[in-house]
């Protein structure tokens, strides 16, 4: 329905925003007054930087010789908190974690969130806690950034999007295509518990034991590692599909094919008791503070004393090896046979970051 052009009206319009209003309103949205507000009162508090403090349509960052890493991601995770996290850690870890499987040391991040009319403000106040705290954890600065509002229904509270750059030393070169056959391959930690932290809460199935999520940055974990082994072929961080569909897209890229050990196979018993319980494989949950390490046979005693000397990576294991010939995923079982483990159809557990 069109509306007659009415100069008055335009002159003085109303805002839909009431005085005192605890949640969000599509007036937040509208790049006025509310916008400014949303950001001066609640999100520069907590995620301000002098980058961000320039109020520009971007930022301009100083690069030094060498690469830069860039990687982008969008959280969707439901419900926005759980055990060990919430969306605003998890988005800013998974960020992180994504620069440090390529090598890169991070320079800045963004942050674009999209925000359902409705949502409490104090829902926002502790998801930008956890940005501004997760970012100055790992001294890591909010260099620009987005906020939109949409309608109720449409946004199922909150979604968050995050973007990083990194720079990459000279030298470094960890990618699927570098894994070679005879490669060991080593992981951080147990698997599975983010996918299991979220899905107790999102079912409120109330196991015994909690089980909270692995979300943590690895920045300092991998720095560790290629240290001590600056040769290593290839890093993956486990999250969507977890390790076992990792594997598959390393598999796939290299043309190899991967080994895995059944028996080592590092599962916390609460995770183990619920993927039992729920007939889920804990090698497909997401993890968010795990990696997957390639390296040289020559190399992985190397490397998996400098993880376990790591604080995150105390519960590192091999996992496998790498052999020639098709790209598949091959189980040793406890039973001694192998077995081809396949990549399920589809997502066992949707929103899960």
């Amino acid at each position: 329905m069109s509306h007659a052009y009415d100069p008055e009206r335009l002159a003085s319009p109303s805002c839909p925003l009431p005085a005192g209003s605890d949640r969000v309103t599509l007036s937040h949205g509208a790049g006025a007054g509310a916008s400014a507000r949303l950001f001066d009162e609640l999100l520069w508090p907590r995620l301000g930087s002098e980058l961000l403090g320039a109020r520009h349509d971007g930022a301009v960052l100083p690069v030094d010789r060498g690469r830069l890493a860039f990687t982008t991601d969008t959280f969707v995770v439901s419900p926005l908190f759980f055990p060990g996290g919430d969306i605003g850690r998890l988005a800013v870890h998974g960020t992180l974690n994504d620069l440090a499987m390529c090598g890169a040391r991070p320079l800045a991040l963004s942050c674009g969130l999209v925000l359902e009319e409705g949502l409490p403000l104090a829902t926002l106040e502790r998801i930008a806690d956890s940005l501004g705290q997760a970012a100055r954890a790992a001294g890591v600065p909010f260099a620009t950034g987005d906020t939109k509002v949409v309608e109720r229904g449409k946004g199922d509270g909150l979604f968050v999007n995050t973007a990083g750059i990194g720079a990459v030393p000279d030298g470094r070169d960890l990618r699927p295509a570098r894994v070679q056959p005879g490669d060991a391959i080593l992981v951080s930690g147990s698997l599975g518990c983010h996918g299991a932290a979220v899905l107790s809460v999102r079912e409120d199935l109330g196991f015994e034991s909690e089980i909270v999520s692995d979300t943590e940055n690895l920045t300092g974990l991998v720095e560790d590692l290629l240290e001590a082994v600056p040769g290593a072929h290839c890093l993956r961080d486990p999250t969507r599909g977890g390790v076992g569909a990792a594997l598959h897209e390393i598999a796939a890229v290299a043309g190899l094919e991967i080994g895995l050990d059944e028996a080592a196979v590092p599962v916390d018993e609460p995770v183990a008791a619920a993927c039992e319980l729920l007939g889920l494989d804990p090698l497909f949950l997401a993890c968010e503070g795990r990696a997957l390490v390639f390296v040289a046979e020559s190399e992985a005693t190397r490397a998996l004393a400098a993880l376990r000397a790591h604080p995150l990576g105390r519960g590192a294991v091999r996992l496998g090896q790498v052999a020639a010939g098709s790209a598949r995923v091959v189980m040793q079982t406890r039973m001694g046979t192998r077995r081809l483990l396949p990549l399920p159809a589809g997502e066992p557990l949707p929103r899960i970051c």
